[in-house]
């Protein structure tokens, strides 16, 4: 180090930049003009590809914070819209400016009625994320005022249209999937009571939305809300940073998070609980995973990102069992992930190496109660991730020193060589 503000490389200093919070970050922006060298992270996973006021992680002492508040306090205290208010404005809402923020989205949520034509061009056992892919970035097809990403009105108008129509879009693609009529959204409901009426209700019968199950899939929806640069929502960036439209940013990072890798980790925890079976074959399976010869894993324990627990598991830990004992689940399935949890966190095994259930293992096991079958796993991922996906967007948009991405890389192909024609070869 140069001193405390440069880190020098040859004869050149570069600057240290300092966040709010977080370690500090050399500034290379000049390294290639200077050296003629660049920096080479696969994966990016040392590398800041901007500057960021929305989520901040600390995965060593398990820290989410959105906006500055902790993500327990507003999965316990807030609701999915005041978060997403939260995430696009900076501040959380008056009462007056929720209450406002809440009725342009309810009011944005039907779709385009030739888009119901859309979805019968997809063969009925389609993946719903499929669907969505195709939806999703059809929209720019329908809303042309919402699609000029220098008019800062319109980038809130496609901002509040995408968190509106999500849902809408997520259950028209289960509803397809099973053969059932689309239902329309009902404005006396909330963001989250809606999108469970239009996914297991029918028009036959009226549809009463159960409170405990409303306020368990909120607080999913909150927990997924955003997660900082992570693989969809760079994808969501550097589509964006080539100007395209908002519509398609989304469908790319939804299409990023179809992924196994990123957004199925849910679905994957859910069949080794049921590859598990029954409580009684809990430890076979733990030796397993013990077993360094043994290719098995225990699904939905341990983070990439986070070292210690999941802040996001902790609130799902209490969520699973009140959905349990609201629809009197007796499934063994979810005697195994209750038995499960409870081995693993008092196995020195699994403590020493910081091997903790994580947000995945709970909300598969809760979501899987509740009725939504694995295949739509991704797909609640996808709208709860859009409000961050867009807030995202939006301060890309509006940051003077963003770029087009444009990564650089480590060539190893061949060095120039000579055409020779086809009849010499």
């Amino acid at each position: 180090m140069a001193d405390t503000n440069t880190l020098k490389f040859g004869n050149h200093d570069y600057p240290v930049m300092s966040g709010s919070v977080g370690p500090q970050v050399v500034d290379i922006r000049k390294l290639y003009n200077e050296t003629g060298m660049f920096t080479y992270d696969p994966g990016f996973t040392s590398t800041a590809s901007c500057e960021s006021a929305l989520t901040y992680i600390d995965g060593d002492e398990g820290i989410l914070l959105h906006r500055g508040y902790p993500i327990g306090q507003l999965a316990e205290q807030s609701s999915f819209m005041e978060v997403s208010y939260l995430l696009l404005n900076g501040e959380l809402p008056s009462k007056g400016e929720l209450d406002e923020f809440t009725h342009t989205i309810t009011r944005h949520t039907m779709l385009h009625e030739q888009l119901a034509t859309f979805y019968r061009g997809f063969r009925r056992d389609a993946h719903p994320m499929a669907i969505m892919c195709g939806v999703v970035g059809a929209l720019s097809a329908f809303y042309h005022d919402s699609t000029d990403i220098n008019d800062p009105h319109q980038r809130m108008i496609a901002s509040h249209r995408l968190i509106a129509k999500m849902p809408t879009i997520a259950a028209m693609a289960y509803k397809y999937s099973v053969g059932q009529p689309f239902l329309y959204p009902d404005n006396s409901l909330s963001y989250t009571g809606n999108f469970l009426r239009m996914t297991f209700g029918v028009p036959a019968e009226p549809y009463e939305v159960n409170p405990i199950v409303e306020r368990a899939l909120d607080r999913i929806f909150i927990l997924h809300a955003d997660h900082e640069q992570n693989a969809s929502t760079s994808t969501v960036r550097l589509a964006g940073s080539s100007g395209a439209n908002p519509f398609a940013c989304i469908a790319a990072g939804i299409a990023c998070l179809w992924g196994p890798a990123h957004g199925g980790a849910n679905e994957a925890a859910l069949n080794m609980l049921r590859e598990i079976g029954t409580p009684d074959r809990i430890p076979e399976f733990i030796a397993r995973a013990k077993d360094k010869n043994d290719p098995f894993r225990l699904m939905g324990f341990g983070h990439r990102v986070y070292k210690n627990y999941d802040p996001r598991a902790t609130v799902m830990q209490q969520t699973v069992r009140e959905v349990f004992d609201a629809l009197k689940v007796s499934d063994p399935v979810f005697e195994v992930a209750l038995q499960l949890e409870h081995m693993a966190l008092n196995d020195p095994y699994f403590v020493e190496k910081k091997l903790f259930p994580n947000v995945d293992f709970y909300s598969g096991v809760i979501l899987s109660a509740i009725g939504f079958p694995t295949t739509m796993f991704t797909a609640l991922f996808a709208l709860a991730r859009t409000v961050g996906w867009v807030a995202q967007w939006n301060e890309m948009i509006s940051d003077p020193a963003q770029k087009i991405g444009r990564p650089r890389q480590l060539y190893t192909g061949p060095t120039q060589r000579d055409y020779t024609a086809i009849g010499q070869r």
